[in-house]
């Protein structure tokens, strides 16, 4: 068995820590790791105690939604709170970080900024991370490590099935094939 790099094992929690995102318009999320270490989670959502965007809707101003902390702030304010440094940390995010964010990532101490995809990518935020000397690097998460289109998959193989079935195929054949895809689509081993 082959194992994982360290940057598609980071970038596999960010991706985790995404799915926890109340945010409407984007689930993005980040992980701060130094030596090899996961110190702080974050995902974008409400401020703790404050109504969600994906219950009430978004509170744009601007064409920004002002309720959402970004999950790069959110993993940053956690170290704060709990007393963990990020100077010479490495930040796994699953989009390029904001400008108000690579602020705070530069700030923050943080050298290394890995992210999956390009987003809205700001040429003032890239030209602040060269200055600062934080390195940045596209590191795409191999969607076999966690499959992102589960869902997707399992509607085409139900709609597959369905159609076998009209054209004629006997029960017991597709009652095996539904039983397949429910183990291929339900197994975690």
């Amino acid at each position: 068995m082959e194992r994982i790099s360290w940057n598609q094992y980071f970038m596999a929690q960010s991706h985790l820590l995404a799915l926890r995102s109340t945010c409407e318009r984007l689930a993005v999320g980040a992980t701060i790791v130094r030596d090899k270490r996961i110190i702080a989670g974050g995902y974008n959502g409400s401020i703790a105690g404050d109504v969600h965007c994906a219950d009430v809707g978004c509170y744009v101003i601007d064409h920004h939604c002002v309720r959402t902390i970004h999950a790069e702030m959110n993993a940053i304010l956690q170290c704060a709170k709990f007393g963990a440094p990020t100077a010479d940390a490495e930040i796994y995010v699953t989009h390029f970080p904001c400008l108000q964010c690579c602020k705070a990532i530069i700030q923050a101490g943080i050298r290394t900024v890995y992210y999956a995809k390009d987003y809205k990518n700001h040429p003032y935020a890239i030209d602040l991370f060269e200055q600062a000397g934080v390195q940045t690097e596209q590191v795409e998460l191999d969607e076999m490590i966690i499959d992102l289109k589960n869902q997707e998959k399992l509607a085409f193989v139900a709609d597959l099935i369905g159609k076998l079935s009209e054209s004629g195929l006997s029960e017991t054949e597709i009652r095996d094939m539904h039983e397949k895809a429910n183990q291929l689509f339900t197994s975690y081993v």
